[in-house]
């Protein structure tokens, strides 16, 4: 087949199809040479020699071409690994800027670009074709009728964050039509849809969906796959293998349909990206797409050995954002899936390692500058993983501004303080009104705190209080991988038990975690499958379980069904009132004519915490009083915000404890309205004067409202 090759331009990078014909355009600095490969429907092989530079881009036109095509590139250049150059154009490469990817990568030896079977390994080179085994590219149309569609932009202090998985969220779901579970159709169909808003979160938090490499070869040879997809090998492709089409950029349209589907139902859609490294691997990795273009520019390679990567993620590679193409990729994927994609923010796997210039974490680093004065970026959700695995990398508190933070710290604290471990009590202060510590001094509000309990990474809620020790023998891994502290307690059992008070004690547990998540200053953020007992057998590092482990069972038992409404309650209930998601912080100033405060801190028998009392680490009990009538912040069009008052009683001893109603607080009336040792909340609960102690059960809590 003739096919005639016109200059093209050098932007926009990638391929655009114009209507007659499509563009292509791949940056290359170190190549001697580019070829545009083409294949058709049986997998047939066409070759053009782009002929074209302009400012190291190699470009060209091809008239007649268009949506559909299959394509991938060559690239020419030296293969000096010591010196950081890894051209091999037997390999054929992914284009970083395509938009859609059709198939997977079918691991073999020949996607390697040297010989496996020579001792000089990497050094060596290899002549083997490997076109059969890696996906193509696909030319896409990217015209969609978003009607009248747009960012949602929840306020940030009004978001509740709900963190799946596109594939394991509806795998199981029984109301979803088989063809359609696991994929971005399914997430978008009015049965997940149902339970998303009867559950009262405002934004889902996807797992990546950026397409990744689905199956290196350690895991291949252990029946297993990569199921999280933290190995990103393009930032524009939706992943293919959520989608219940898949082909010929299909899946582009599919994840438009469910992002306009959960906008309608008025929830926002943030992507977990990983732009710290890609699925590459070391040096000793396959060469799939950057290696192969322009492995020199794109990576971080070690100064004085270019053979060998830094690696600031613990997976064998770190971008090299100090590179201008590095950085012009980020950010024009970031704007493509705001701007193109509709999402609405963005979760920063391991966001650490961006900001590493040189060695050190520098929060005024060019990425963060180049993001702070980006007009589409400035006010979306940014939201980071405050750490990476290099020396330096713990950064909780310490991003800029317009940014969120994970907060690593609420996490350890709270797991701390139910668990019974020796804390301070000024400790979890800070993290359950916002951690002020951590994030006021440069003029962030509590909404830059994302409290969490669990996420993907670890153990879920319920494996939390049913495991001590991780459980992770399905990795093949010999239960080394995964973390080894979790702040985990069994509660007396350790994994499935029939005793009905370990039972009992573990569903408390659950609930007292949940009701410390939705009161707490800050943003919430739920891992799917909480809010109803998800278990993942004690397997707290779950990356390759593509199976029952990891995928949400729909089949409720009575005490998840009773957990789930539960959460559902709670979720509303933080909603309704404005004193548990306050926009700024807590002022601490006195009522005009009383010495009540905003908030107030008690003993259980009522006094005000002395300093001494902060600091006991011994100390399980603590008492705090939230005055609706005293918000500082006025509301959205300027009005005074009132809502009712609160008393929460925090009870982590192996004992019930009597509670007083605090000095000050005594002339009121009070009813109880949860009590984490009911399943539910407390209807018609009773009423407490300052003449009556509340009596709250052993690791619990109690909330009360005023009543009069």
């Amino acid at each position: 087949m003739y096919l005639s090759l016109w200059s093209g331009k050098p932007y926009p990078l990638g391929a655009t199809w114009d209507g007659k014909g499509t563009n292509f355009a791949l940056f290359s600095e170190h190549a001697t040479g580019v070829e545009l490969c083409l294949f058709d429907n049986h997998g047939r092989e066409t070759r053009l020699t782009l002929t074209e530079v302009s400012n190291f881009v190699w470009h060209g036109y091809v008239p007649s071409v268009g949506p559909g095509q299959r394509y991938g590139f060559r690239v020419h250049g030296p293969y000096e690994p010591q010196n950081g150059h890894r051209f091999n154009p037997n390999k054929l490469v992914i284009d970083p800027y395509a938009k859609a990817i059709e198939g997977h990568v079918d691991f073999s030896e020949k996607i390697f670009g040297y010989s496996w079977n020579d001792p000089a390994k990497d050094l060596s080179f290899s002549d083997e074709d490997d076109a059969q085994y890696i996906p193509k590219a696909v030319v896409i149309d990217d015209y969609f009728d978003w009607e009248d569609d747009e960012l949602l932009q929840t306020p940030r202090h009004e978001t509740i964050i709900y963190e799946t998985h596109v594939k394991g969220f509806t795998r199981l779901h029984p109301d979803i039509p088989p063809e359609l579970r696991g994929t971005y159709a399914g997430l978008g169909h009015p049965a997940s849809i149902f339970h998303l808003q009867s559950l009262g979160i405002t934004a889902v938090e996807l797992m990546p969906v950026h397409h990744f490499f689905a199956n290196p070869g350690h895991l291949v040879s252990k029946g297993l796959k990569n199921y999280w997809g933290y190995d990103s090998l393009n930032y524009f492709a939706p992943y293919s293998g959520y989608s219940a089409s898949g082909t010929q950029g299909q899946q582009v349209i599919e994840f438009k349909q469910m992002v306009k589907a959960l906008h309608q139902a008025g929830i926002e859609v943030i992507l977990d990206v990983v732009y710290n490294h890609t699925g590459e691997g070391n040096h000793l990795g396959p060469t799939l797409s950057l290696r192969g273009i322009d492995n020199a520019s794109y990576y971080r390679l070690v100064e004085g050995d270019s053979r060998y990567y830094m690696d600031f993620t613990g997976c064998g590679n770190s971008l090299n954002v100090r590179h201008p193409q590095v950085l012009k990729l980020i950010m024009d994927s970031l704007r493509y899936w705001v701007l193109e994609m509709h999402v609405d923010g963005f979760r920063f796997d391991l966001a650490s390692a961006l900001a590493r210039e040189l060695y050190a974490v520098d929060r005024l680093s060019a990425f963060f500058d180049i993001i702070h004065q980006d007009p589409v970026l400035a006010d979306v959700k940014l939201i980071a993983e405050p750490w990476d695995v290099g020396e330096g990398g713990y950064q909780v508190g310490e991003f800029p501004l317009l940014w969120s933070e994970w907060n690593g710290k609420y996490r350890d604290t709270v797991r701390d303080f139910w668990r019974g471990e020796d804390s301070r009590l000024a400790e979890f202060a800070y993290r359950f009104t916002g951690s002020s510590d951590l994030y006021q001094s440069n003029g962030r509000n509590p909404s830059a705190s994302i409290n969490f309990i669990t996420a993907h990474d670890g153990f879920t809620l319920r494996d939390l209080v049913s495991y001590n020790d991780k459980h992770n023998d399905a990795n093949g891994e010999d239960n080394r991988d995964g973390e080894n502290h979790n702040r985990s307690w069994n509660c007396g059992v350790e994994g499935d038990t029939d005793d009905p008070e370990v039972l009992t004690l573990r569903r408390q547990q659950q609930r007292n975690f949940l009701v410390t998540l939705m009161l707490s200053q800050g943003a919430p953020m739920l891992l799917s499958g909480d809010e109803m007992g998800r278990s993942q057998q004690g397997n707290n590092n779950a990356y390759c379980q593509d199976n029952e482990i990891s995928w949400l069972d729909w089949d409720l038992k009575e005490e998840n069904e009773s957990l789930l409404d539960f959460a559902r309650q709670l979720i509303s209930f933080r909603r309704r009132h404005p004193v548990f998601r306050r926009r700024k912080w807590f002022q601490g100033r006195a009522i005009h004519g009383t010495t009540v405060n905003d908030i107030g801190w008690f003993n259980p028998d009522g006094g005000k915490m002395t300093e001494e009392q902060w600091n006991d680490g011994f100390a399980k009990a603590i008492a705090i009083f939230l005055n609706g009538q005293e918000i500082s912040e006025p509301g959205e069009r300027g009005e005074r915000i009132m809502d009712e008052s609160f008393l929460l009683f925090f009870n982590a001893h192996y004992e019930m404890i009597e509670f007083t109603i605090p000095t000050g607080l005594q002339h009121w009336q009070w009813q109880v309205i949860i009590d984490t040792t009911q399943p539910r909340f407390v209807e018609n609960g009773m009423w407490f004067t300052s003449d009556k102690p509340i009596e709250v059960a052993e690791r619990s809590v109690t909330v009360l409202k005023r009543v009069g």
